[in-house]
């Protein structure tokens, strides 16, 4: 098991879970940077995520799915997501997701990625739900899930000011809006997911944390991948989806 993988997932995975979205209970337990076995087991229960880092293990040959690039293909994006067949993937999804509705997945055997943001824009019912005039709860539900980036303004203690750039509606589809400020966490009861983040550094947001200081290249790649899949949605807008599940992550 690598350390530096398990450690990778804790930051990207604690901010849902903490918030009971996905994931086994005592979300805390992936603050304890000293106990990666245990972040191990508990990736394991993941079981959206983690059925994402075995299919792209298998298919770059690494037997380790916490292997630490793996964990940045799927979080953030990198070249072993170009190994992983797309079709395959859907395949796959279609075992791991048997009877969940919403989502755009079932007919994307030709895009499909291995990448968070496709779970958020095409399995994760809420895109279905945004409707013809961007549903208001289910805009605010992607934008918190994606992974997005930001720039720290100022950062001290528990808390830190980043300027971000929020989901909108511009009338037919999401696009990346206007740069806004907002206040992010950075640590919870003394323990923090990532150490040392100072105001000038770009990062990773998902939900309100800060979970990731990310170089350039990182950042241009979340931004990427998420743009890809956000224009692959193939919405039907306005089809209401009653009844579905959203807990799947």
């Amino acid at each position: 098991m690598s350390a530096e993988g398990a450690l990778l997932f804790a930051r990207y995975a604690y901010p849902p879970n903490e918030l009971g979205y996905c994931g086994p209970a005592d979300a805390a337990a992936l603050l304890r940077r000293e106990e990666t076995a245990g972040i191990e087991r508990r990736a394991r229960q993941f079981e959206g995520a983690w059925c994402y880092l075995q299919f792209l293990a298998e298919a770059a040959g690494i037997p380790d799915p916490l292997d630490v690039r793996v964990v940045e293909a799927y979080w953030i994006g990198n070249e072993l997501l170009d190994l992983a067949d797309p079709a395959a993937l859907v395949e796959r999804l279609s075992d791991r997701f048997r009877g969940q509705l919403g989502g755009t997945w079932r007919e994307a055997a030709g895009r499909a990625l291995a990448h968070h943001s496709f779970q958020v824009f095409e399995v994760y019912p809420w895109a279905r739900m945004l409707g013809p005039d961007g549903n208001p709860t289910a805009l605010s539900v992607l934008d918190r899930c994606r992974i997005r980036t930001g720039v720290v303004l100022t950062g001290g203690g528990e808390v830190a000011t980043v300027r971000s750039r929020p989901l909108v509606w511009d009338g037919s589809g999401t696009a990346a809006g206007d740069w806004r400020e907002e206040t992010v966490r950075l640590a919870a009861g003394g323990r923090t997911l990532i150490d040392g983040v100072r105001p000038g550094d770009r990062v990773a947001l998902h939900w309100d944390w800060v979970c990731d200081v990310l170089s350039d290249e990182q950042a241009r790649r979340i931004e990427s991948f998420e743009a890809r899949t956000r224009g692959g949605l193939g919405l039907l807008a306005g089809q209401a989806l009653p009844h579905a599940s959203v807990r799947a992550r």
